[in-house]
């Protein structure tokens, strides 16, 4: 169905909207064009980077700026800049696989992020026609290479606080202070900086690493991703033409904010191929390595890993390109004759910044249970770091802190969605009154639904919706405007929020696959784990949240209808579930859905 046809989707419908399997994008959905990216990132990782990993992580000097300009030269710090300036401009979903496939290059990964994405979109979505042809085909080729200086010491996660000033001396901005862990730093020839002009309004410029007065720190000494650059950017009195000014003056929060938009949601890609690589890595181990006379993979508990690792990188790895299809039906919108089409562009992918924080959190989070999982069945070799687990484990830990952390993004997601709600721009209050209506009508859950067309699935999300819409409502009814005090309550909700849109993304993608005759038992048991799963975590979550909330005869019938809308329907064998998925799985000999 084209972009056309669909019903348009604003950020966090998906709380109150039924949507269909046809209308999500799903990997099945690749163009031959996106699947010969993902190849070229593959072979370029494998024969360029991955010989290298050691000499990158011993921060061997120039080679990872060596390595960025070798990707340039076959298009791969291209994909988002526009075809008039270079670049391939390719769609968001075509633009996460390749970034999905850059999992085996460690610290590369960093680097390549950094440059692409942070380091390249303010310029193409905010940059004036000078700039744009100054900086973008140097930026897609690699000539140039870019980093983002936004954290400060006492502005992290408070990015607004930032002391870093700008005051126009005749026709130079003369800027003065300091930013902190600046990835690519070391070797970046042009900085996206944020800086107060006259220390109030908060405001974007282009700073060149050879500006007068720019220098920059000492590399910072890292836990993982050690072969990346990490330093602190020095201005003392930097001079720069009046000209770089980024955006609009006092505008840089919308800059900082967009722009951490879409470097939220290529995270998850990046930490989608992480996953698929630990759960590689470790099948590859738990065949060879043998124990009692028979390998790993023949244990149950070590099935058990692998199918939960499975499970929850299928339902990652359907939310992920579920929501890189919304941005591409969202950026098609765009009428890219107007004025100011680009600006229109990242504001479109902003109607999403939920589901991108969504993304971040989701994956993130999935990635360091496989990394984990991945140490636990390497044993004591995961510790040991002549052995891959050990900086798979490392590197994944930075996740949960890039482009916000975790516990900010948990607060993005409920507040934006509260946002769009008082704005009317999404009917989120309505439907939670009216499910706080349904609590007293339900009486059960009505007759046992079909697992062959995942009918039974479908009906626990839709109910999963109804739960955290109950605990959303009576927690805004209570507490009105200081509801944003309760991060408790906040976080218990956005966890919620998260889990249903990520169980949901399996479900629908199962179906898709059901519709196209690519349906399996590997597919079935692992919705079947997921159901399993979000039963027990909404049930859980909604407890805590209501348990604070409300007390009494109150507390007695929301738990009441929370237990009704969380329970399964029929019980699910996940012992059996988890066996058949990893049964498919080491036959497989790698992550393979649809196997």
């Amino acid at each position: 169905m084209s972009a056309e046809t669909k019903t348009v989707k604003t950020g966090g419908s998906f709380l109150i909207e039924d949507t269909a399997p046809e209308d999500v994008f799903t990997p099945e959905d690749f163009s031959e064009e996106a699947q010969l990216l993902g190849q070229t990132t593959r072979e370029f990782i494998a024969n360029e980077v991955e010989p290298l990993l050691d000499r990158l992580e011993a921060m061997e000097e120039g080679l990872l700026p060596s390595l960025l300009k070798k990707a340039g030269e076959i298009g791969l710090l291209a994909t988002d800049v526009p075809e008039a300036y270079g670049g391939l401009n390719v769609e968001k979903s075509s633009t996460m696989l390749l970034v999905e496939s850059l999992a085996r290059g460690g610290s590369f990964n960093v680097g390549h992020g950094a440059h692409t994405g942070i380091g390249t979109l303010p310029i193409v979505y905010y940059g004036t026609q000078e700039q744009k042809d100054e900086w973008l085909p140097k930026l897609a080729t690699g000539e140039a290479i870019g980093a983002y200086a936004l954290t400060e010491q006492g502005s992290g996660s408070d990015a607004l606080a930032a002391k870093t000033t700008a005051v126009l001396d005749g026709e130079e901005w003369v800027l003065n202070g300091e930013k902190m862990f600046i990835t690519n730093a070391g070797f970046a020839d042009l900085f996206i900086v944020f800086a107060k002009v006259n220390g109030e309004d908060f405001t974007a410029f282009i700073v060149p690493a050879t500006a007068p007065g720019v220098s920059t720190g000492a590399e910072e000494h890292k836990m993982g991703i050690k072969g990346s650059s990490t330093r602190a950017l020095v201005l003392q009195d930097a001079r720069i033409p009046k000209s770089n000014l980024l955006g609009e003056q006092g505008k840089g929060h919308h800059i900082a904010f967009n722009i951490l938009n879409v470097g939220r949601f290529k995270l998850g890609a990046g930490a989608v191929g992480g996953m698929k690589l630990a759960l590689d890595t470790s099948v590859e181990y738990a065949t060879q390595r043998e124990q009692f006379g028979r390998p790993l993979t023949g244990f149950p508990l070590i099935q058990g890993k692998l199918a939960d690792m499975t499970a929850l990188t299928f339902a990652s790895e359907s939310a992920l390109y579920r929501t890189a299809g919304l941005l591409d039906e969202a950026i098609a919108r765009v009428d890219k004759s107007a004025e100011g089409a680009d600006r229109k562009t990242i504001e479109a992918i902003g109607e999403h910044s939920i589901e991108c924080s969504i993304i971040k959190v989701l994956a993130s989070e999935v990635l360091d249970f496989c990394v984990d999982e991945c140490v636990q069945i390497f044993g004591g070799y995961g510790f040991v770091s002549d052995y891959p687990a050990e900086r798979l484990y490392r590197d994944a830990r930075i996740n949960r802190l890039y482009e916000g952390t975790n516990e900010i993004n948990r607060m993005v997601i409920v507040g934006m969605l509260l946002k769009a709600a008082a704005k009317g721009s999404l009917p989120l209050f309505a439907a939670a009154k009216a499910v706080q209506a349904d609590v007293l009508s339900v009486t059960g859950l009505g007759e046992v639904l079909s697992t062959e067309d995942y009918s039974d699935a479908t009906d626990l999300v839709a109910r999963a919706k109804k739960a955290l819409l109950l605990v959303a409502g009576v927690a805004a009814l209570k507490y009105g405007p200081k509801l944003e005090h309760e991060q408790e309550v906040l976080a218990w909700v956005a966890d919620m929020v998260i889990e249903t849109f990520a169980v949901e993304s399996a479900v629908l993608r199962a179906r898709k696959l059901q519709a196209a005759g690519k349906d399996t038992p590997m597919i079935r048991a692992i919705i079947s784990v997921l159901m399993s799963r979000l039963s027990q975590q909404l049930l859980a979550k909604g407890t805590e949240a209501l348990s604070h909330i409300s007390e009494g005869d109150d507390l007695r019938m929301q738990l009441s209808g929370m237990k009704r809308f969380t329970k399964l329907a029929e019980p699910i064998d996940t012992a059996t579930a988890r066996r058949t998925i990893a049964k498919m799985l080491v036959t497989a000999g790698k992550y393979q859905v649809p196997a």
